[in-house]
């Protein structure tokens, strides 16, 4: 049975599996080098009220590959500094005549209340603490470059889950995929509980507990702000949380490093760590651009 074509992308946790799965293979089909004009004539608008680097540019990439055409909107340069609400925005694009709206907001729920409000297709490229989907996705697909299948792979993630975006996708997704999902760092920096963002997580607060024969460790971006806010001293999260070379070791011999970025070297991990052969760190990045294009593709009616 064929997975239910989607209208939007706003979260990976609706998601079916094969929903996900299809997703990923039409990104194996993806070619930078050999573009398909799947997209021709249609129009995507970029509407960005966060900063964004690589988000942004790999999505403007591949609606230009697909053939879109594209608008970068920013909250400093647009009418939304002179306080126009979110709907408005939405529905002055639409008028216009985007086809599509990839949206990064800092309120947990702003895509859905625009996909609730227009009859185009919104993709969510981070609300908030909520999800950030093109990233868990790019992140599955570089996995499955390096593994067979998530499916029982020992995938941990180190860092400030609480407030990340990207770890609550991936938990989602790995989960879905049936991986066995490690979550570790301070304590307040993880949820609650480990039912708290999807079943079958589990916590852990020492590091080198958490790596022993790990086959993906995903570091995470920690705000030097947050740990302050929290007691917690730089140096402190240093010794027990930093990825160093020792402590790579400690993971399985085949074992993959992982960072959405941006990294802040010798804070999350090493440069030995970072420019190290098990680092995949430019991949993801490299790989963003595919599977935005699958995304794409998918919501717009290209056949991907």
């Amino acid at each position: 049975m064929k997975p239910t074509p989607l209208k939007s992308l706003l979260a990976i946790e609706p998601l079916a599996p094969e929903q996900i799965a299809g997703l990923l293979q039409a990104a194996r089909r993806m070619d930078l080098h050999r573009p398909r004009p799947l997209l021709k004539g249609r129009r995507v608008a970029l509407l960005f009220y966060e900063a964004s680097t690589r988000t942004r540019v790999s999505f403007e990439i591949a609606a230009k590959t697909l053939g879109a055409h594209t608008t970068v909107i920013t909250s400093a340069a647009s009418s939304i500094e002179k306080g126009e609400s979110l709907i408005d925005t939405g529905r002055t694009l639409r008028a216009i005549g985007a086809d599509a709206i990839v949206i990064r907001h800092p309120s947990s729920g702003a895509p859905n209340l625009l996909a609730r409000d227009l009859d185009i297709s919104i993709v969510n490229a981070g609300d908030g603490m909520h999800e950030h989907p093109s990233q868990a996705l790019l992140d599955a697909f570089t996995i499955l470059q390096h593994k067979r299948t998530l499916k029982g792979l020992k995938i941990v993630t180190i860092g400030d889950i609480y407030h990340s975006r990207v770890a609550r996708s991936d938990v989602h997704l790995f989960s879905k995929m049936g991986a066995n999902v490690v979550l570790c760092g301070p304590e307040p920096l993880l949820p609650a509980t480990a039912h708290a963002l999807a079943p079958g997580i589990h916590l852990e607060y020492n590091m080198d507990k958490a790596i022993a024969n790990a086959d993906v460790v995903m570091m995470l971006r920690v705000q030097k702000e947050r740990l302050s806010g929290l007691e917690i001293e730089m140096g402190e999260y240093i010794g027990r949380y930093q990825l160093t070379g020792e402590r790579v070791r400690k993971a399985k011999k085949d074992a993959i490093i992982m960072h959405p970025g941006p990294m802040i070297r010798g804070m999350e991990l090493t440069d030995e760590v970072a420019d190290g052969t098990a680092s995949v760190v430019t991949e993801q990045v490299a790989n963003g651009v595919r599977v935005r294009m699958a995304v794409l593709a998918h919501l717009l009616g290209g056949r991907a």
